[in-house]
């Protein structure tokens, strides 16, 4: 049992090795988790947007569309950098980029109030830039309702109410919402942690690919399963160290919502690294090319995120591809980890995600242990048709006796030793085996030479 556990760490330690000389594997799997983990959430650092430049086209000049200016000039989501009469100035300066929405305060606004008549004020935003639109449209709601709240007080003040009734009036229950899950209501602390698991997956697939692929092209994928097993143990080994690393403390000095469930978001880790190294492996050995491998996963990126089922709704993809993502360990690992890591669910409630993980690791490692045996053995295959070729292959002079120089029979032409001629090569040929279009390198099977 010793001797057994020494080969198999020897083993490990070998193909760890290999990984940390391979520098284009070691860089994605080790240098580019570190870096996506320092410089992708930095660009959400803000978690939410604020301050964005907008316009208001004010039309009624009154005092309560200048009460409305004010109020969105205090609210944080914009900044009201350009105040007009002109709706077309306003249009031209959303077209130019140099703001991101516009108010239309219209000429009747406060007429229509104090008649009490409902009063519509339209705001224009950039619907390609959706944070950006979100906070215009906020923005301007909130001082519009402000100022709304405020004549509808004012109103029942004067019909008798007091301050405290024509506010209970106004607004007779108190709605006070609370993200419960994201507290902050960032986009970093809603996308970093689900794209975490992206980059663990793709940076372990292309990782796994390219190592394979370097092993097809130098032949060194005909290996023992044991070899195939350390090899998938070296790979698990940088796996589960980026994933600590994203769990344990990017998320920690990030300050996103973490820490739910620890020990249920481990065993996540344990499932999905060699889901992915598994995949990874049987990726390369199918491709058999090194950078095609890296190619080829590269733009999967994208899809992959929007069938993961956090930035697009499941029920607005294909029903084919419903089912059909499932295949992708990103699935099941980016449900299961935002359900522990985020949302403390119990590990029995993600089950059926780990399952999904073990089914998929499985069939790949089974596939990659297949493909590695059955190119062994078409090796093996085509190495004893070359040594029975040599064996049988037809020499000089064995089927014809070697004239002496300067022969009289060299220069007759006897249709009897033709016709002998002529079948013994016949003969020769038949014994000649047949050999694949794969190796048309051999040397030809007739010498030719008289």
């Amino acid at each position: 049992m010793n001797h057994l556990w020494t080969r198999a760490l020897a083993a490990w330690r070998d193909a760890l090795a290999v990984v940390v000389r391979d520098k284009g594997v070691l860089l994605l799997l080790v240098a580019a988790p570190v870096l996506y983990g320092f410089f992708y959430p930095w660009f959400y650092a803000t978690e939410v947007v604020t301050q964005v430049p907008v316009a208001v086209v004010d039309l009624d000049h009154s005092s309560l569309s200048r009460q409305i200016t004010r109020l969105a000039q205090a609210d944080p989501n914009i900044a009201v950098t350009l105040v007009t009469g002109n709706e077309q100035e306003a249009r031209e300066a959303l077209w130019n980029g140099a703001i991101g929405g516009y108010a239309v305060l219209p000429a009747d606004l406060q007429r229509k109030v104090l008649r009490s008549e409902a009063a519509v004020v339209n705001v224009e935003g950039n619907g390609a830039y959706t944070l950006i639109n979100k906070a215009v449209q906020r923005g301007f709601a909130e001082a519009v309702g402000t100022a709304s709240a405020a004549a509808e007080i004012r109103m029942l003040q004067a019909h008798g109410q007091s301050v405290v009734q024509a506010r209970a009036s106004r607004n007779p229950v108190q709605l006070h919402t609370v993200a419960l899950f994201n507290p902050t209501e960032g986009y970093g602390s809603y996308v970093v942690p689900a794209v975490a698991l992206l980059i663990l997956q793709q940076t372990l697939l292309m990782g796994a690919a390219m190592l394979t692929g370097t092993w097809v092209e130098k032949g060194q994928h005909r290996a023992s399963p044991g070899t195939w097993w350390a090899r998938l143990l070296a790979l698990c080994t940088l796996g589960m160290a980026s994933g600590l690393l994203y769990f344990g403390w990017i998320f920690i000095w990030q300050d996103y919502p973490r820490g739910g469930n620890p020990w249920g978001a481990l065993v996540l880790l344990l499932c999905y690294v060699p889901t992915n190294a598994a995949l990874g492996m049987l990726l390369g050995l199918w491709m058999g090319n090194r950078e095609r491998a890296l190619q080829v996963l590269l733009f999967t990126t994208l899809p992959m995120a929007f069938m993961a089922g956090f930035s697009w709704p499941v029920q607005a993809l294909p029903l084919p591809l419903q089912w059909l993502r499932w295949l992708l360990p990103s699935t099941a690992g980016v449900q299961a980890s935002l359900r522990l890591n985020q949302l403390g669910a119990p590990l029995a409630d993600v089950l059926p995600h780990l399952g999904v993980l073990l089914a998929l690791f499985g069939a790949s490692m089974a596939g990659v242990l297949w493909k590695a045996a059955l190119g062994g053995c078409r090796t093996w295959s085509v190495e004893s048709e070359n040594q029975r070729f040599h064996q049988n292959r037809p020499q000089r002079g064995q089927f014809l006796p070697d004239l002496p120089p300067h022969s009289p029979a060299m220069g007759q032409k006897n249709g009897v030793l033709e016709e002998r001629r002529s079948q013994k090569w016949t003969a020769a040929a038949d014994l000649q085996p047949t050999i694949s279009k794969s190796d048309s390198l051999l040397p030809r099977p007739i010498d030719t030479r008289a």
